[in-house]
């Protein structure tokens, strides 16, 4: 059978197959430490697990849902968004929860792209953005962020680009790969380009809650809503990855015309994950703190591991992972991922995977424990010849 030609280009997902890999390898020795993917390994509030176990035990909370979100739900994070952000949403047209935001990523692209149509992309950057874009038949136009203007967007040498086909924008601070935080000039700057070109300027925020004091929006801007929308998502902030609860937010047109595409192709979200995730929506300072706490430790031996391994890196970045420039040795972040896995047992992530600008770099994900940390530095020590 013949796939679709809207699959050309398109490959497995680079963490799908890299998890078939350390699972063959995990059956014939000593388990590989994953410090690669960002799934958070910490568990949510204790509470909210309540709240779903509470809900999912009543006998009228089964059936389909509204592909809007319940009211509650909606309302919780209008509510979070004011306390956090401080952004005014209207929770009856202004938000649209999602089954995780990774979905949001190939809603936006299916609803506004066509074939002929452009999407800027960064390089580097989450790897979902130019799947989706070209899933959707669009065609992706990289901007590339560069180490030594901080991993900021270069508007000068956007200008110099031919934008006319471009319909959207695809961007996310805190950045992921670099851990790059927004500075509110550039989220001005991101504004007017967007009203400047008629570009819709799509923000994914997942990060802005880890390790960072400062969490921030880019619909806290002036006029934000004329020209962009943002994907959030509770999978880092609140340990819940594997429960899917994302959201959009943005100008009730643009909701509108996005759960045209939405209502399409799935369902509303199970009613008692809605409501535990309005639950997770109300913790406090506390909770943000107690999960940083761990995290922060975390770093301070990813950043022991990246000296053993002679990276250097900014201790500015924030987020969920620790972003570094290998050796001058290594031609490539694959070859330095791939001596460490096969050597030490040890998968960090490669940079190259996020695009070109990549390349140099590697990325080590803070999901994992300290004892997991420790044991990775010895491993590494013990068995890898550094270049």
């Amino acid at each position: 059978m013949k796939v679709s030609s809207r699959l050309n280009g398109i490959g497995e997902y680079y963490f799908s197959q890299k998890l078939k890999e350390i699972q063959e390898m995990n059956k014939s020795g000593t388990a590989v430490i994953n410090l690669g993917i960002g799934s958070p390994d910490l568990p949510p509030n204790p509470e909210v697990i309540e709240a779903l176990q509470q809900d999912a035990a009543k006998q009228n909370v089964h059936g389909y849902q509204s592909y809007k979100g319940v009211d509650a739900l909606r309302q919780a994070f209008a509510d979070w968004y004011r306390q956090w952000y401080h952004v005014t949403l209207d929770p009856a047209t202004e938000i649209l929860p999602l089954i995780g935001s990774k979905e949001g990523i190939m809603h936006i692209c299916m609803t506004y792209l066509e074939h002929g149509d452009e999407a800027l992309i960064p390089n580097p950057g989450y790897p979902t953005y130019r799947s989706a874009v070209q899933l959707a038949g669009g065609t992706c136009v990289e901007y590339e962020l560069q180490e030594e203007n901080d991993w900021q967007i270069d508007f000068d040498a956007l200008e110099q680009k031919d934008l006319s086909k471009v319909k959207l924008m695809w961007v996310n601070y805190p950045h992921m790969p670099t851990g790059q935080l927004p500075t509110k000039a550039l989220f001005e700057k991101l504004i007017a380009f967007g009203k400047k070109h008629n570009i819709l300027i799509c923000h994914d925020n997942p990060y802005s809650f880890i390790l960072n004091e400062n969490p921030a929006s880019l619909l806290a801007v002036d006029g934000a809503k004329e020209v962009a929308v943002e994907l959030n998502s509770l999978s880092k902030s609140h340990n819940m990855a594997g429960w899917r609860v994302g959201v959009l937010s943005g100008a009730k047109e643009r909701i509108d015309e996005i759960i045209r595409f939405k209502s399409n192709m799935d369902s509303g979200m199970f009613l008692p994950l809605q409501l535990a995730a309005a639950k997770a929506l109300s913790l406090g300072a506390d909770w943000h703190q107690q999960v940083n706490e761990v995290y922060s430790k975390r770093k301070e031996k990813a950043f022991q591991l990246l000296d053993l391994l002679g990276c250097s890196y900014s201790k500015q970045q924030v987020g969920l992972f620790v972003w570094a420039k290998i050796p001058a040795a290594y031609k490539s972040g694959f070859e330095l991922s791939d001596e460490v896995l096969y050597n030490a047992r040890v998968f960090i992530t490669p940079g190259g995977i996020f695009g070109s600008a990549g390349e140099k770099y590697v990325r080590v994900s803070l999901c994992s424990t300290e004892e997991n940390f420790t044991r990775s530095i010895e491993s590494i020590t013990t068995h890898c010849k550094i270049k």
